[in-house]
């Protein structure tokens, strides 16, 4: 019997061990690579691991922790100056769009946002082609992409564009869907307006 106690405990912290190996892993990639993607990025560190997919992978949650301390150690003073230029051209776009209700949302908006980060933009309108003749009138250029609708809050359109050479996503979605997810905040608690923006800016050039 204790032999069995020992095995278990033994396989348990193997699985730990993987699980923080990965989740380390997938953070180096998202913060030197450019991945955006949390599922993607613990895909590739557990094959690169050699550790199966069917094995417990770490949650996005732990990933983050990883990033954050990652990027303090390795890339502190670089990713505080790209943050802050990240935020200062969404606040840009966001003025520039304001009749179509911009939040920001992403990395740019958690802190999390590095060398390789475009900024996530929420959008709402009576119609994406509303947003897509705003831009046109501006003078610019982009280009769309259709979202899977399977999801009956998923975008309309997504709009990318570049701005200083930043990647932009402009996500747009119905006015009806902002009014479900404002009566349901929970299901997106990670968004901002461009006043909280604003404040983050300052805060960030008074620290």
């Amino acid at each position: 019997m204790p032999r069995q106690k020992s095995s278990v405990r033994s396989s348990s912290q193997g699985k730990s061990f993987a699980r923080r190996s990965i989740a380390s892993l997938a953070a180096r990639l998202m913060a030197e690579d450019g991945i955006a993607d949390y599922g993607f990025a613990k895909r590739k560190a557990a094959k690169t691991l050699g550790v199966g997919e069917s094995e417990a992978l770490p949650t996005n949650d732990e990933i983050e922790v990883e990033l954050r301390a990652y990027q303090a150690l390795f890339q502190e003073d670089e990713q505080r100056e790209r943050l802050q230029q990240l935020r200062q051209a969404a606040l840009e776009i966001m003025e520039i769009m304001e009749d179509f209700r911009p939040y920001l949302t992403g990395a740019v908006l958690d802190g999390t946002a590095g060398r390789y980060t475009g900024i996530d933009i929420d959008l709402y309108a009576d119609s994406a082609k509303d947003v897509e003749i705003s831009l046109l009138s501006r003078g610019m250029s982009y280009e769309s992409s259709e979202p899977r609708r399977q999801d009956p809050e998923a975008p309309e359109t997504i709009l990318h564009l570049d701005w200083d050479d930043i990647g932009v996503r402009l996500s747009v979605y119905p006015f009806a869907v902002e009014r479900l997810q404002q009566r349901r905040a929970h299901a997106r608690p990670n968004r901002a307006r461009i006043g909280a923006v604003a404040e983050l800016l300052a805060q960030s050039a008074a620290a």
